[in-house]
């Protein structure tokens, strides 16, 4: 696979810009348009295009786009403060959840918690508690406050201020870009431009977050029999989605694929997996109402099983 881990900087820094403009424009259409219903369509096109710039700082940290650019740096880290997802933070976590996920003691790092079931049965009610808090799917769906505000902003700052400074700088520039919108837009202003947009990223980015490594046919294991290939191909997802999607979530969906190389662009992931046939046959998920059903309700992993199951099974 190394072969596709070369980006095309030109291609890269179109991706980047072409992106940017839309955002941008489409965040400008919610203030300038004179019908509500005008506004509202920006506001949830700014959400998708949020979540795809998202995925492509998401590349560029990984440094599969434009790895020598300290312009795209520059530019990426500013982005990551504004949404929410500051570098500092970003980088520990993301790059400690690529070289341990799955495993059992350690695939809370950067992801959802996993619990096998005995330890759900011996914890305490407070335990159980947060637990169940931090998988519930109104928790993922208001994942603009609870993922990002406080998951990636506030408990990194509070937690090492000296090494997160920069996840305060991020809270306290979204509050103060709020209260300006509401300020000189009014209500509409802050609702339009800033709620909806940062809702519907960050709730379809919480719910990739989850499906990724949250679905029937995921495998979790302890040091022992844990491998870095095995771990990339049997425990992350090939979330399949039409083309529309595929350009929003800028090729996430091929996640085995990234698990297995996080170095190849974004952009260059379909190529792989047409020309690789062992890739071809990942465990899959999609966005269609019954997957998303089938992934929520999993709970806890059943070790004699090997599977997670849902609160019922227990």
């Amino acid at each position: 696979m190394r072969k596709f881990a070369v980006d095309d900087w030109l291609k890269s820094w179109w991706c980047i810009l072409s992106t940017g403009v839309l955002m941008l424009l489409s965040l400008s259409g919610t203030l300038w348009n004179f019908h509500w219903l005008g506004k509202l369509v920006c506001s949830l096109l700014s959400g998708l295009l949020v979540l795809r710039m998202f995925v492509i700082y998401h590349d560029q940290q990984h440094h599969a786009i434009l790895p020598k650019s300290k312009v795209a740096e520059v530019l990426m880290r500013l982005f990551g403060i504004w949404a929410l997802s500051p570098t500092s933070i970003w980088r520990s976590s993301h790059n400690y959840h690529h070289n341990h996920n799955s495993k059992l003691r350690s695939a809370h790092i950067g992801s959802f918690p996993i619990m096998t079931k005995a330890q759900y049965l011996k914890s305490s009610r407070r335990k159980r508690f947060n637990y169940l808090f931090m998988r519930h799917p109104l928790t993922i769906l208001f994942g603009y406050f609870f993922v990002f505000l406080h998951g990636m902003c506030l408990y990194p700052f509070f937690n090492d201020p000296r090494k997160h400074y920069d996840c305060l700088i991020a809270f306290c520039a979204h509050v103060g870009f709020g209260i300006a919108l509401a300020l000189l837009g009014g209500w509409q202003g802050l609702v339009f431009m800033q709620l909806i947009p940062s809702f519907i990223a960050y709730a379809i980015g919480s719910y990739l977050f989850y499906a990724q490594h949250n679905f029937p046919g995921v495998t979790f294991n302890d040091k022992a029999g844990w491998t870095y290939e095995k771990a990339a191909l049997e425990s992350s997802s090939f979330l399949k989605t039409n083309r529309v999607m595929a350009w929003f979530t800028a090729n996430i969906g091929y996640h085995h694929i990234h698990h297995l190389n996080a170095r190849i662009p974004f952009y260059r992931l379909p190529e792989v997996f047409r020309k690789i046939p062992e890739l071809q046959t990942p465990r899959t998920t999609s966005l269609s109402p019954v997957d998303i059903f089938r992934c929520l309700r999993l709970k806890v992993w059943d070790v004699e099983a090997q599977r997670m199951i849902p609160l019922s099974q227990l």
